[in-house]
């Protein structure tokens, strides 16, 4: 893939380009928003943005180069706050990753959009549920559900893993990863709650004393 890096902190940027070439990308590396307008109208099948920037927004920036370069575009984020994090998607953005990160997950993530690349369908569908994980949409049974980011994370971990248990344990790590808060039981409980009751189904299924599993009807 070709991929547009934008990034200023130089440790973190060394590190990136370092593991995305030898996975055999080609990558451009910008350390300021000057900088990646100049380069924004590469072919590039993905561009991975750092939202603090020396020189501006990483928010302003997307839009920028979004007029000029429909490449889908992960956000990179130290900020915490879920509003922010939702704010970022509902601008068009495909994806986001909270630092710090593991490069496994950055590659996991990248590695999406290069199947799109390929050909292979962004719409990924357990029974009645069906999420388009380029645009970010949820439908149960034909119709649209609203998902917070959270619950979209939570919903999208167990349909990847469908007619597989996923551990509470996992899930709230998951969880711990996007929201850089504490979450407990009780909590996760809340959102499984939410999740079912938004897609009306009971595809969900709980594993007592052990996590939760996606069944495939």
């Amino acid at each position: 893939m070709q991929i547009l890096l934008v990034e200023d902190n130089k440790l973190i940027s060394k590190g990136l380009v370092y593991t995305l070439t030898s996975k055999g990308h080609t990558v451009t590396l910008c350390e300021n928003c000057e900088d990646a307008i100049s380069h924004s109208g590469g072919e590039y099948s993905l561009i991975i943005l750092d939202v603090t920037l020396p020189d501006g927004n990483g928010f302003e920036l997307y839009r920028d180069i979004s007029r000029i370069n429909n490449a889908p575009v992960i956000f990179l984020t130290a900020l915490d706050d879920e509003d922010h994090i939702v704010g970022g998607l509902e601008l068009g953005a495909a994806d986001y990753i909270t630092k710090p990160f593991s490069t496994r997950e950055l590659l996991a993530r990248i590695a999406r959009f290069d199947k799109k690349v390929n050909g292979q369908s962004s719409i990924l569908t357990v029974g009645a549920v069906s999420v388009d994980t380029e645009k970010h949409i949820v439908r149960s049974r034909g119709e649209e559900a609203e998902l917070t980011a959270l619950e979209y994370r939570i919903l999208l971990m167990l349909m990847e893993n469908a007619g597989k248990v996923v551990t509470r344990d996992r899930i709230m790590e998951k969880i711990w990863d996007i929201a850089g808060n504490f979450v407990n039981d009780n909590t996760l409980t809340v959102y499984i709650k939410r999740i079912r009751k938004k897609l009306n189904t009971d595809q969900i299924h709980t594993v007592k004393g052990i996590g939760y599993k996606m069944e495939v009807v």
